[in-house]
């Protein structure tokens, strides 16, 4: 058991017709509630990203969609706001992890980042109002991710200072009729970063390094996913274990540095495969590819675990956000040769290497 004799903290994934559903029905929440209550289990994080279906048939680049440039977007996450502020015992903040803007060869012009931080902006506010409303303070997080409009630490920096920051806050401005002072803090309070390892390790930038940029900024840390990608060293053995790993269900996007410190970009594992005379002077290969925080190798096959130190452990306990989750979903997907086994078991051994860790 992982926390015998204890409440245990629950991350929920809501799609947009179960968050509709709940949203709409007060019965329907308060039977999930004593589902909970009865597991001695508490909901404070909801995972937003996918809108629609997230398992069993292929989800690639859809799961961006819709992006934060549409309507259908904004509404949805008030609905899990809605829904996470009815389950939150009362003390205990509440997160939502969304898409990092939208998958970025879609955005083709500024009219398109204008609409996203309008509606992220949309959002704050409606966050203030539920805070203000109910006393549950929720917070949004955009998760930076590879080929999406945010991946990197500085890309996602530099949108909220010169597009959160300035359209968002004026979006907040016109729907409450507020001073500036007042939006800003609005927008500081309620919408942040989720912080996936997975993701930052990809883009080969150093975690601890990427918190204390955010921290510089005022950024909020609004969760913390701990997960950790596949990496190879990139010569024929290393590329020939990687093809199992070419599933068609979810988008596994490939960076390779060169020895000279350059990052070359594929937007999927069978993009990369197919373009192995692209590969010249690269040197190690990371994939997309949740596997468990456990897992250390399996012949040419290792993780990017290694990059949560000691001292970004030393980060989180330093209080830097109220929410850390872990994030592996690939069980489904993963290749028999580093299957863990049992689902259940494995999470456990999860949750005993991340209470080491910390």
């Amino acid at each position: 058991m992982v926390a015998p004799g204890q409440w245990f903290g629950l991350g929920l994934r809501l799609s947009a017709q179960a968050a509709a559903e709940l949203a709409e029905s007060p019965e329907l929440r308060a039977e999930a509630l004593d589902v909970f209550s009865e597991a001695q289990m508490y909901p404070f994080s909801v995972n937003a990203f996918p809108y629609g279906k997230f398992h069993g048939g292929s989800v690639k680049e859809h799961v961006y969609s819709p992006d934060w440039r549409m309507l259908d977007r904004r509404n949805y996450t008030f609905q899990v706001a809605d829904v996470l502020a009815s389950w939150l015992p009362e003390g205990v903040d509440g997160s939502i992890s969304t898409v990092p803007g939208s998958f970025k060869a879609w955005i083709k012009d500024p009219a398109g980042v204008s609409a996203m931080a309008e509606n992220i902006g949309a959002v704050a506010a409606y966050l203030a109002a539920l805070r203000e409303d109910t006393g549950r303070e929720i917070h949004l997080g955009l998760e930076p991710e590879p080929s999406c409009y945010l991946e990197t630490t500085a890309e996602t920096i530099a949108f909220f200072k010169n597009e959160l920051w300035s359209t968002g806050v004026e979006e907040i401005k016109r729907i409450r009729k507020c001073y500036t002072k007042d939006a800003e803090e609005i927008i500081r309070r309620h919408i942040g970063v989720c912080f996936d390892t997975c993701h930052v390790a990809l883009q080969f930038e150093d975690p601890v390094e990427a918190i204390r940029s955010y921290k510089a900024e005022g950024i909020r840390i609004s969760k913390v996913q701990l997960s950790a990608a596949l990496m190879v060293a990139c010569d024929p053995d290393g590329w020939e274990a990687l093809k199992p790993f070419a599933e068609g269900v979810y988008l596994h996007q490939v960076r390779g540095r060169t020895s000279a410190g350059n990052v070359l970009a594929w937007n999927d594992l069978p993009d990369a495969l197919a373009d192995i005379d692209g590969q010249e002077g690269v040197e190690e290969i990371r994939v997309h590819f949740h596997v468990p925080l456990f897992f250390k190798e399996a012949g040419k096959l290792a993780s990017t675990a290694a990059t949560l130190s000691p001292e970004f452990f030393h980060e989180l306990r330093s209080g830097v956000t109220s929410h850390v989750e872990i994030e592996t979903y690939t069980f489904d997907v993963l290749p028999k040769e580093i299957h863990p086994g049992d689902v259940v078991k494995s999470i456990a051994r999860e949750f005993e290497w991340v209470q080491g860790h910390l």
